[in-house]
């Protein structure tokens, strides 16, 4: 009898194609590279997660630069916080140049751009990277998005995951233009293409009509890897219809066995196998050869923070202007009914004890632009471990990892935690197949498959 292989963990490397990590304080460190306007910067931090056998590295993005606080973007350019924002997926290809297993995903919005477009786009990415690719869906946040697209105001919360819903149907209608085996390519027949399999969408609906077909054929692994992070009861419902990896905050191991559950619990109920959907809270590793050594890192890192960052941040991220309200004067029920990231005030309101939280509260509860901005595992390579296989029996598939200095924060977990996983049985020591959903263990979609499983 065949011995049944250990469930591997999923490992994914949080990236930022700007001038700091989503540890603002990042580029501050000592080691931090500065290069980051180059290839080559990007290119190092590929080679490195490739050689630690990572499933995927992914681009976040915002469509502005951080200039809500003060209606200024000035604080944000003289404190470096997120002030450049590179178009991720140009700086994927450059990744894409230098690996050949690695999985690249990239964020683009279903707010401010149009389904055709992302459908063409990925796809032939996917295509270039014979099947590497993810699309991280994301539905956007606040005004100064808005206004660079030419809008007032940001869409109000459920109404953009309904047009992101919608946005979806479209994207995996247009993936599924082109059947399996539809070129032919019979050169003496003057037989390019079966035409019987090669159809147009005719989309109309209340948000979108687009007709296709689309020009782009289905890659090695189907279509990209679909990633999401929804977090708020809208967010986790979209993310339980279409995700394939879910990008999850977990404040703690109890919170994220039961958000664990719910999310697994929603893929069921959506008709499909929660098991074809990989769920990972993201995680800080600050790792050295002792415990000692770890924690002055973590002294360090910790020490990197301003108090601009958290007021920058958290204005960007809940579409407020705090710079001219009293720090401790606790908002209106009106005005939080209206913040537009709802996970991220139902967690200010539950850790700070307050039905009305002040800025004070959301900046100390929320944790933004500092070290406490989510859980970090401090210690030596088996001391991260032991927790990363703790959280990993119980809470989730595998870790969304975010830098503290780049790229020393991957090499450090590349030479001190993935052996210890390796060892244990938890981590691959090789990549086996070449496309993304191999290495995630996901099967192969045909064209239709996501209308039978919905």
């Amino acid at each position: 009898m065949t011995p049944k292989t250990p469930r591997q963990m999923t490992l994914v490397a949080f990236l930022q194609a700007q001038n700091c990590s989503n540890y603002v304080g990042s580029w501050r460190h000592p080691s931090s590279m500065n290069d980051y306007l180059s290839p080559e910067y990007y290119q190092r931090i590929a080679r490195t997660l490739e050689d630690g056998k990572f499933d995927m590295a992914f681009f976040d993005d915002r469509l502005a630069m951080p200039d809500i606080y003060g209606a200024s973007h000035r604080e944000t350019v003289a404190h470096g916080v997120r002030a450049i924002k590179l178009e991720p997926t140009s700086v994927l290809m450059a990744m894409a140049m230098v690996t050949s297993r690695l999985g690249l995903g990239a964020t683009y919005s279903t707010t401010y751009y149009e389904p055709f477009h992302v459908a063409r786009l990925f796809a032939t990415l996917d295509l270039m990277t014979k099947g590497r690719v993810a699309w991280n869906v994301v539905t956007s946040m606040n005004d100064s998005e808005a206004a660079n697209f030419g809008h007032s105001e940001h869409l109000e919360h459920d109404l953009r995951y309904d047009r992101a819903d919608e946005f979806m149907e479209v994207v995996m209608g247009h993936w599924d233009t082109w059947a399996e085996g539809a070129i032919v390519a019979d050169k003496e027949a003057d037989h390019f293409a079966d035409p019987d399999m090669v159809r147009r969408l005719d989309h109309a609906g209340r948000f979108f009509q687009s007709r296709g077909p689309l020009t782009v054929p289905r890659s090695a692994q189907g279509h990209p890897v679909v990633l999401q992070a929804g977090q708020s009861g809208r967010g986790l419902a979209f993310a339980a219809r279409w995700a394939e990896v879910v990008f999850a905050k977990y404040p703690t191991l109890d919170n994220g066995k039961k958000q664990y559950k719910a999310l697994k619990d929603g893929v069921e109920s959506a008709g499909r196998d929660p098991g074809s959907v990989k769920i990972c809270p993201e995680l800080k590793i600050i790792v050295a050869d002792t415990q000692a050594q770890a924690e002055e890192q973590r002294d360090l890192v910790a020490s990197l923070s301003r108090p601009i960052d958290g007021l920058t941040m958290i204005g960007e991220t809940l579409n407020i202007d705090f710079s001219g309200r009293p720090y401790e004067q606790p908002f209106t029920d009106e005005e939080l009914a209206a913040v537009s990231w709802q996970s991220l005030r139902d967690k200010v309101v539950q850790v700070s004890g307050k039905r009305n939280p002040s800025v004070k509260d959301f900046v100390e509860a929320s944790g933004r632009g500092t070290l406490n901005d989510g859980p970090v595992f401090c210690g030596t390579g088996k001391q991260v471990a032991d927790q990363m296989e703790e959280w990993f029996n119980t809470a989730c598939d595998g870790f969304v990892l975010s830098a503290t200095s780049v790229p020393g924060t991957y090499e450090d977990i590349v030479r001190l935690v993935v052996p210890e996983l390796q060892k244990r049985g938890l981590f691959r020591k090789e990549y086996g197949d070449a496309t993304l959903r191999g290495t995630l263990g996901l099967t192969v979609p045909r064209a239709g498959d996501w209308r039978a499983a919905r």
